[in-house]
């Protein structure tokens, strides 16, 4: 079986020139032969800054680029025929599509509706700051430019538990809703984490809960995708979320379709995300934050940080099948709210950990892998290589060498059904060195290249299947078959 690896197709500053769908056409093949089976896009509908959303300010959620609405037909990314010809082009490059949902809340509504709200302390929404007032918020949705094309739901006050503007007053706050609660199944930083931004959707409203389902299954009717990417799932009532799943996979099921689902929950706190596999009952998987952050940490530690812990108290580790690891992204990358950017000698150390162990699901970042031309940040050297090694070579058992707080590495013994697979990586966030791994007895006598030329010459594995491989100082190495890596090289 060919390894999972996934490609967020975007990042935060692509040019506002509505031709992101197309280049992702003309891209497909390219992104197939480079080893990706699995494309990230970003939101698909319209958003409240119209062709400039990147599509997490929801407005209307039907409209894939097909009306005049808040200033443009078009997406940011482009039109609705655009991002269906884009989806077929990657399904038929046997590429399976991820589309990004966004089901915590509502922005850039139609028209304002008078509410009694009682505000709420920023740093603990369980903690009222004033007694009942009126305010007007923007809470009407009637999307007159679509005029009830595909449904004729309009969203109002009822539909909503808060929102965080007084158009009256002109002013920010948490105001929630009279008569609402926020959702106790969420996240419990700021000592209730339901409300995010924008008009919080009310997911105990049987009305908010048959719509989100109707929408999902004519979004699935009309795109066709293989899986979701779910946004912001730490502020969602988490059994909104699992119903929500389960409803849309039963719909695909019908279809003879399964669906991948991965979860965006933001927390660098590990138990908090095994507490919400849990309560999900385990029907998604989740980016591994942690692991995120553990990669910045030994980045940034001047070469004092623990290698040997690096997968503590990681999704990695405590959930494998269900972690979907990544090195940055759209909202890590440089000028964005969660700004945490890996720094750039590291990157291709990280890309190496989660592109060639046994465990996790790779996402591999559209910043990374074509550089970031607003903030002048080039594409991450070696990084095609990776993921040509990740394709041909990473398979079959893998063996952990991190007992060391600096140079650490794995293996992995390949399997028959890659020939020549099976590779030895070392890596080390100090000084340079040498380890001795097991690779297996089949590799006895076999001599072993650095794919990535850090180190020149060979290894050759003892009759035992195990050798002596080394790193040069803040690098990785990756060391696969001598005359397996020639070949390749010479035919690519």
């Amino acid at each position: 079986m060919t390894n999972k690896t996934i490609m967020q197709y975007f990042e935060w500053y692509l040019p506002e020139n509505s031709l992101h769908w197309k280049r992702t056409i003309a891209q497909a093949a390219a992104l197939r032969e480079s080893g990706i089976n699995i494309v990230w896009l970003p939101p698909a509908y319209k958003g409240a800054a119209g062709a400039a959303s990147v599509g997490y300010d929801v407005y209307d959620m039907y409209d894939l680029g097909e009306f005049s609405q808040k200033g443009t037909i078009a997406t940011k990314y482009g039109t609705k025929e655009d991002y269906l010809a884009a989806v077929k082009a990657l399904q038929e490059q046997g590429i399976q599509v991820l589309c990004d949902v966004v089901l915590n809340h509502r922005m850039g509504a139609d028209d304002t509706e008078q509410v009694t709200v009682v505000e709420e302390l920023g740093t603990n929404r369980n903690q009222d700051i004033t007694g009942k007032q009126q305010i007007t918020a923007w809470t009407k949705f009637n999307f007159p430019g679509r005029a009830n094309v595909y449904s004729d739901f309009c969203w109002n006050v009822s539909h909503f538990s808060g929102t965080d503007w007084d158009e009256s007053s002109k002013r920010n706050g948490i105001f929630r809703f009279d008569g609402k609660c926020w959702n106790r199944d969420t996240d419990t930083e700021n000592g209730n984490y339901d409300y995010l931004m924008g008009a919080d959707l009310d997911t105990d409203n049987p009305e908010v809960i048959a719509e989100t389902r109707n929408w999902g299954t004519w979004y699935q009717d009309t795109v066709h995708m293989d899986g979701f990417r779910m946004d912001a799932v730490k502020h969602i009532s988490f059994g909104f979320c699992k119903d929500w799943i389960a409803a849309m996979r039963s719909y695909a099921n019908n279809r003879q379709k399964e669906l991948f689902v991965v979860g965006e929950y933001w927390t660098n706190e590990i138990d908090k995300l095994t507490h919400y596999l849990d309560m999900t009952e385990h029907s998604l998987c989740l980016f591994d934050v942690p692991l995120h952050f553990r990669f910045l940490q030994a980045a940034t530690s001047d070469g004092n940080f623990d290698m040997a812990k690096l997968y503590e108290n990681t999704l990695t580790q405590r959930a494998p099948e269900q972690a979907v690891t990544f090195v940055d992204n759209h909202d890590t990358q440089p000028g964005q709210a969660l700004c945490s950017f890996i720094p750039a000698w590291f990157k291709p150390i990280a890309y190496a950990l989660i592109l060639l162990r046994a465990t996790g699901t790779p996402c591999v970042f559209y910043g990374d892998y074509y550089g970031i031309p607003h903030d002048n940040v080039s594409p991450v050297p070696q990084l095609t290589r990776l993921l040509k090694i990740r394709e041909r070579y990473a398979y079959g058992a893998e063996h952990l060498f991190f007992d060391d707080s600096s140079l650490v590495g794995f293996t992995r013994e390949g399997d028959e059904e890659h020939p020549d697979s099976g590779v030895a990586v070392l890596l080390t966030d100090k000084e340079g060195g040498s380890k001795r791994m097991y690779l297996g007895e089949r590799f006895a006598g076999c001599r072993m290249v650095d794919a990535l030329e850090n180190i020149s010459g060979t290894v050759t594995i003892e009759g035992d299947g195990w050798g002596t491989f080394s790193v040069k100082g803040g690098s990785v190495s990756v060391w696969v078959m001598e005359l397996a890596w020639e070949y390749l090289y010479l035919n690519n």
